[in-house]
């Protein structure tokens, strides 16, 4: 079975850093595009980041400059460096993959858990 883990989220004060980590388990064919997103309370979940199979990546204009989607294919694990976190940063995030399971017969997206980023001084 398919799983998304996510860790590397907690408490920072304003102006502080976090590095999540989202590492994909299970038996799989291929991995396409891998992101995170965000959810925070009484809003709706938007994308953060996203990073190709090949490294392009795109981002959010709220978060351009400051955080950074990298990935280890050998290692099929996703990160989100995030540097000069502000308040309303604070949200759950989602590691997310479009991958193809080798019980499945294509491709589909799979999410984490998600991990909580809360920024406060």
């Amino acid at each position: 079975q398919v799983q998304l883990v996510e860790s590397g989220g907690g408490l920072v004060q304003p102006g502080g850093s976090l590095r999540l980590s989202c590492v994909v388990s299970g038996s799989i064919s291929g991995i396409n595009a891998m992101g995170w997103y965000r959810q925070a309370p009484g809003k709706e979940r938007e994308l953060v980041a996203t990073v190709t199979s090949g490294g392009r990546t795109n981002y959010a204009d709220s978060v351009k400059g400051r955080f950074t989607i990298s990935r280890d294919n050998a290692k099929n694990t996703v990160y989100l460096q995030m540097n000069s976190l502000k308040p309303e940063d604070t949200a759950v995030y989602y590691c997310n993959a479009n991958l193809w399971p080798t019980t499945a017969r294509g491709f589909n997206d799979y999410w984490g858990q998600g991990t909580q980023v809360t920024v406060s001084s």
